[in-house]
């Protein structure tokens, strides 16, 4: 396993994360508990979650990732051998605190919850799943309107690490991070929190992909500079990187076939980029889950790449991709394919 420093604090993680948020729905306890135990074997030490998983979110299934997590933790006794990351949800879901978004009110609301599921006293990093404002994450970039008040965000960004600050004093967190943020959005928080000797944001967690690069350029400039890496999701973009979904093919169990939101990912332009990102892995021997990963895993902006599985034999092929080495003819190819597909979905 390879590891990173988590920003610029003392923390190392693993070049890898464990994602977990089917653990309550595609998968049980018993799963997640196997999957956290090979993956600690393997020399994963990161494990991200938050409290709205289980994915597809749902009343029924708040909480249940965290809950699972705990149980494991509990059951080992190795807390102090893991970074747990988890995160506070944004303005939405009204079966979360009624919908309300991230203040000082919900945050300390929020994290006795996640405290009390994952059975633990601390949170290595605690994340800002998304904005209060508007925002373009979850394929929301085509339709994105910038129409907020910057005082007022700055305001409530303000009292957000004030109140970190309290949990962090307090011995409940250890460091911070955001979510499906932007590079305004990430310089205003560095930029308060210097400004008034506050927690910094040690990471950012936002989707990043061989189809979804909108990381790059800028919040990519913004990560380097400042030392605030990319903790990327959905590396696989919902498995559609395997090709089990190529030709219309909805295998029985897969995320797709169970996932009430709309399928954003499926169009004519993804259809044909996987397709052909497929076609490269195969002609150069490379499983097309490794090739896509590998990308991620070697990317100078990332601090963690957060794979998730539903079996095993996901779970063992996914880790393995930190020793996958792609080639400059590859990694070629790659750059190619996205020139003719470069914001597929």
């Amino acid at each position: 396993m390879k590891y990173s420093k988590l920003g610029r604090t003392d923390i190392n993680v693993s070049k890898i994360c464990l994602g977990t948020m089917t653990w309550g729905t595609q998968n049980t306890e018993s799963d997640g508990h196997q999957q956290l135990d090979y993956a600690i074997d393997q020399g994963v030490n990161f494990i991200d979650t938050a409290e709205i998983y289980a994915v597809p979110p749902s009343a029924e299934t708040y909480g249940k990732t965290e809950s699972i997590i705990g149980t494991w933790l509990a059951a080992r006794g190795n807390r102090d051998k893991v970074v747990v990351a988890s995160k506070i949800a944004g303005p939405g879901p009204s079966w979360i605190r009624g919908g309300h978004g991230i203040d000082r009110k919900n945050i300390f609301a929020a994290i006795e919850g996640s405290l009390s599921r994952l059975k633990t006293d601390y949170i290595d990093l605690y994340q800002l799943h998304w904005p209060n404002r508007p925002f373009y994450a979850f394929q929301k970039h085509w339709s994105f309107q910038a129409d907020f008040d910057p005082k007022a965000a700055q305001d409530n960004f303000l009292e957000v690490l004030e109140a970190l600050d309290e949990l962090k004093k307090s011995g409940k967190i250890r460091e911070v991070g955001l979510s499906n943020e932007s590079s305004w959005g990430m310089k205003s928080y560095l930029e308060l929190a210097e400004k008034h000797q506050l927690p910094r944001m040690a990471s950012i967690q936002n989707e990043y992909s061989l189809l979804c690069r909108l990381f790059e350029p800028d919040l990519q400039e913004v990560a380097m500079a400042e030392q605030c890496g990319l903790l990327a999701w959905s590396p696989l973009a919902r498995g559609v990187l395997t090709g089990k979904y190529l030709n219309g093919a909805r295998p029985e169990g897969s995320r797709l076939t169970i996932d009430p939101r709309p399928d954003t990912r499926s169009t004519g332009a993804c259809e044909k980029a996987t397709t052909a990102y497929v076609k490269l892995a195969r002609d150069h021997d490379l499983e097309p889950n490794q090739m896509a990963l590998a990308f991620v895993n070697t990317r100078p902006f990332v601090t963690s790449n957060i794979i998730g599985a539903t079996s095993m034999e996901q779970l063992k092929s996914n880790i393995a991709s930190i020793d996958v080495e792609l080639t400059d003819i590859v990694r070629s190819g790659i750059e190619m394919i996205r020139r003719d597909y470069p914001i597929p979905y």
